[in-house]
């Protein structure tokens, strides 16, 4: 055995057995404290992989329980306006009734009754058409439209609220669109060089509000890469072509862009002074057939770029629809953009694409009911005020109670079995993914507090040994005595 002094390697050894005891130590604090066994990365690179999966599941079914419930509200919301209108047929089918009793009826009573019934009437329509969810009308034949683009060349996006031009979309039929002014980029040009390798003036300008400063030695190609490396600050590009100006132009469309040049040097310029631009919204009219009959139903609407903030290539009307150009499609002229579909609502009810289910909703209006019972009949224009007038309103209204009372039992079925059993489902699949998620993420307190009873532990007696350790060369002084 020798001795030493200059090199100590039992507390070498020590003082490092220590510190991995303080680095397991500082470890399971760490997890106590926040009750998670994987707290980054290098805890279990393999099970933060499965774990991050599993959460963005959990969290995608929470999004979709709350889907569920917005569904549930939407056909709530419907139905209870459907069992309105149910009432108001009730009422209507007893007036119809007391009609067909002309017998003891005066013409003044049957024509109160009928005064009567064209309120009725009058409020099945408003009911239809007033009805919403949010912003979203239900029952006017409007729930289920969807905009689809054909024309991907010239049109990149289609989405159609269910309304336009103040009434609602019932029937299929396509979208064309006739750009009137295109948008364009703010522009500002500068004086002519001759070349790129053409010397500026010293000096400075500001663009935007970014300033850039120039020696005599620069040329016309140094000031273009300078802007152009500051375009992320600035939202300008600038271009040059040989014998030509240096052009600037704002990256983005619209009058929500501008480029302002600043040039109290005349670097750029002719001479000292400013100039700026500012970019112009595209505008366009948009034809859709809203009735099916193109004699008659093609209704034209003004739509305009660069409305609350969008894009200027982004076309938007008072009705909430939009139709969002190419840069392709930003020119003056007429092109079919695509079709709209009207058919059933959408819901994504699941966490993972594809998850969807859809609800019909029909048009209830008054002019929609009963007919097809009688030539030529249906609730808007029933006239109980004859005997033969009664007869077939009674016919009408039933056939309108039977629609009404079938689309109720649509909701019902809908609610009761698509979505509040798919919500139990959710729950289900949650719950255990959440306890797989928790196997593999969480701690296990009681195995954890063990192991950091026994660190603590280690790392006291590590220090004493290590005290022990750092003493044991003094030993050798004993051999100088």
């Amino acid at each position: 055995m020798s001795f030493r002094i200059n090199t100590n390697v039992a507390a070498m050894n020590a003082l490092r057995n220590v510190s991995q005891t303080g680095s397991m130590f500082n470890s399971a604090i760490s997890k106590l404290s926040t009750g998670l066994r994987i707290n980054n990365a290098s805890d279990d690179p393999a099970g933060l992989i499965i774990s991050e999966n599993f959460r963005a599941q959990i969290a995608s079914m929470d999004q979709a329980i709350r889907n569920n419930q917005d569904a549930i509200n939407f056909a709530k919301t419907a139905e209870g306006a459907l069992d309105e209108v149910n009432r108001l047929l009730r009422d209507a089918r007893s007036l119809a009734v007391a009609s067909g009793n002309s017998g003891t009826l005066s013409s003044d009573q049957l024509q109160a009754n009928q005064s009567q019934l064209n309120s009725i009437i009058s409020s099945v329509t408003r009911v239809a058409q007033t009805t919403q969810f949010g912003n979203k009308k239900l029952l006017d034949g409007s729930a289920g439209v969807v905009g689809s683009v054909t024309n991907g060349t010239n049109f990149s996006a289609i989405s159609l609220s269910g309304q336009f031009n103040g009434a609602a979309l019932t029937t299929n039929a396509s979208v064309t669109v006739t750009v009137t002014t295109a948008a364009d980029q703010a522009t500002v040009a500068s004086q002519t060089f001759s070349f790129g390798t053409s010397t500026v003036s010293a000096g400075s300008f500001t663009v935007n509000g970014t300033t850039f400063t120039t020696a005599a030695t620069d040329t016309v190609n140094d000031v273009v890469n300078r802007i152009n490396a500051a375009t992320g600050q600035t939202g300008v590009r600038a271009d040059y072509t040989t014998g030509g100006a240096v052009t600037l132009t704002n990256v983005n469309y619209g009058s929500s862009y501008r480029v302002d040049l600043a040039d109290a040097n005349g670097v750029l310029l002719a001479a000292a002074g400013s100039s700026s631009d500012t970019g112009t919204d595209a505008a366009a009219n948009v034809i859709i057939d809203t009735n099916g009959s193109t004699a008659g139903g093609l209704v034209t609407v003004a739509f305009t770029g660069g409305r609350y903030g969008q894009s200027a290539l982004k076309l938007s009307d008072n009705d909430g629809n939009s139709i969002t150009l190419t840069t392709a499609g930003n020119t003056a002229g007429t092109a079919l953009a695509g079709q709209l579909s009207v058919g059933s609502a959408s819901f994504q009810i699941g966490a993972n694409a594809g998850q969807t289910t859809t609800l019909s909703l029909g048009n209830f209006s008054a002019s929609q009911l009963g007919s097809g019972v009688v030539s030529g009949k249906n609730l808007s224009n029933i006239d109980i005020t004859t005997t033969s007038g009664a007869a077939e309103a009674l016919s009408v209204i039933d056939a309108a109670i039977a629609e009404v009372s079938r689309s109720r039992g649509n909701l019902g079925s809908f609610q009761r079995n698509a979505v509040e059993s798919n919500i139990r489902a959710l729950g289900i699949s949650k719950e255990n993914l959440a306890a797989s998620e928790s196997a593999i993420r969480d701690v296990d307190v009681a195995a954890e507090m063990t192991n950091f009873t026994k660190l603590q532990i280690l790392q006291q007696s590590g220090l004493a040994v290590l005290a022990q350790a750092n003493a044991a060369p003094q030993s050798v002084l004993s051999l100088l005595r």
